[in-house]
């Protein structure tokens, strides 16, 4: 069964999925980083931070098409600041690099023409490719 979506309807989707709310956890050692991060991120176009005290880390809300995890990750330690290394954080953080990567290269990939579609499918009907079935209807459509 196929479902038909208006072009509004799937735009809307396409940009409610490219809308990221992840966390960056620091380690406790040196004192605030997280503080620090925040006043260094709190200033950037398109990016919402918020602090959160009690974990050490801090929110980050941001589009795909302008930002990545990864990146905004590598931003930081490039200032000096330490991430959480431990074995959940580098699982997990790996996991949401992977599925950035493929979601922007899925969007990137050029859309399959439909008239190019039905070409190739008019084109195979008429080749012979060993999928036809000699039996006769009736004996197709018997119950």
């Amino acid at each position: 069964m196929f479902v038909l979506f208006s072009l509004q309807r799937v735009e809307a989707m396409l940009s409610n999925d490219l809308i990221k709310t992840r966390e960056i956890c620091f380690y406790t050692l040196p004192v605030n980083q997280h503080a620090q991060a925040w006043l260094l991120l709190v200033g950037m176009d398109g990016l919402d931070v918020q602090k959160r005290d009690e974990r050490h880390s801090i929110q980050v809300t941001y589009s795909l098409a302008d930002y990545s995890l990864e990146n905004l990750e590598n931003a930081l330690l490039s200032q000096g600041f330490h991430l959480d290394n431990s074995l959940f954080q580098k699982i997990h953080r790996a996991l949401i690099y992977y599925c950035e990567r493929v979601q922007m290269e899925n969007l990137r990939a050029p859309e399959h023409l439909l008239k190019s579609r039905k070409i190739f499918v008019e084109i195979y009907q008429h080749h012979p490719h060993g999928d036809h079935d000699d039996t006769p209807v009736e004996w197709r459509e018997y119950r």
